[in-house]
């Protein structure tokens, strides 16, 4: 989908500030409210914005190791069959497959490096992973950064 500037603009305020009202949009940007609801309705339905909920902190609940794990698989098990083995795992925050030496990267969350192992042993327990690697983050700088795109969207 083709965003302006105006789009980029509204999608800025509102990941800025997602409880903010289309009404309080529509003044900041000096707009007609029911242009800015036209606006977020053709980017909702393009899939620009994917969600309106909460963005929820692993850390603050209590899971402050964050590793990113790849993963090989038996190959005749499949990746979809594997997924649906892992999305049982909630510690398991992303899976995606991937090309090169292994098939599927995820985001596992844990509550310590001991926990992280347990976590991978109940990985492995569900029989579809062949092999895993991990690499601990030592530190995140940034997450989710999702508005410098939009905004280059909009200038293109």
């Amino acid at each position: 989908m083709q965003i302006d500037s105006l789009d980029s603009q509204i999608v800025t305020l509102f990941a800025e500030d997602p409880r903010m009202s289309v009404l309080e949009a529509s003044r900041v940007l000096k707009v007609a409210r029911a242009t800015v609801q036209a606006r977020l309705d053709k980017m909702q339905r393009a899939g620009v914005i994917a969600g309106w909920g909460p963005r929820i902190s692993p850390r603050e609940l209590g899971y402050a190791v964050k590793a990113y794990c790849s993963f090989a698989i038996h190959q005749e098990t499949g990746h979809d069959a594997v997924a649906a083995a892992l999305s049982g795992i909630p510690e398991v925050l992303e899976l995606h497959t991937v090309s090169g030496e292994s098939d599927l990267l995820a985001c596992v969350v844990a509550r310590s490096n001991a926990d992280l192992q347990r976590v991978l042993d109940e990985i492995m327990a569900t029989n579809t992973v062949l092999r895993s690697s991990s690499v601990i983050v030592l530190n995140s700088h940034f997450e989710g950064r999702t508005l410098p795109l939009v905004q280059a969207a909009a200038r293109s």
